[in-house]
């Protein structure tokens, strides 16, 4: 399993994350882009996660809720920007409890032997921004679920 390597320098608006997966890019690509596969690895493990719209395609909408035990909601949504590919894919990321905070993400997957890198770009309005979602916990949700994501493309690859 790989590492989740999280920066977020002083001063600027922007995140980058990198993570190596034991997995064809292609797997990774789908993991990413067909709904029913990222249901089962986007977020923390102690949400359950529903998907309203999910639209992977050049101006595609998303919106999706993470739901916890007690049925409290947390929504997100989003909008596709060109062309998702297995090498690249760009959309804006909006957690609507802090509405008007809107995050450009670029995901950028490179394969190497079978096994893939994603690098994802995030860059937020304001460095304000990006340190509430730094403060709010970002790292181990997406930690967290990139370490279910690993545990996906894994059997995934098995049946490929």
């Amino acid at each position: 399993m790989g590492k989740t390597v999280i920066s977020a320098p002083p001063g600027v608006p922007f995140v980058d994350i990198t993570r190596a997966f034991e997995a064809p890019r292609e797997a990774v690509f789908r993991a990413w882009t067909e709904p029913e596969l990222v249901v089962q690895w986007l977020g923390p493990r102690k949400y359950h996660m529903e998907i309203e719209r999910w639209d992977a395609r050049d101006g595609g909408a998303y919106r999706y809720l993470h739901v916890d035990d007690a049925g409290n909601a947390h929504g997100f949504h989003g909008v596709f920007h060109g062309a998702p590919t297995p090498e690249a894919m760009v959309q804006t990321f909006e957690y609507e409890g802090a509405p008007g905070h809107v995050s450009l993400d670029s995901l950028v997957l490179e394969e190497h032997d079978g096994r893939t890198v994603a690098r994802l770009h995030s860059v937020y309005q304001s460095v304000a921004d990006r340190d509430a979602m730094v403060e709010a916990g970002m790292g181990d949700g997406v930690t967290e679920g990139f370490e279910r994501l690993d545990e996906l493309v894994g059997r995934l690859a098995a049946v490929a």
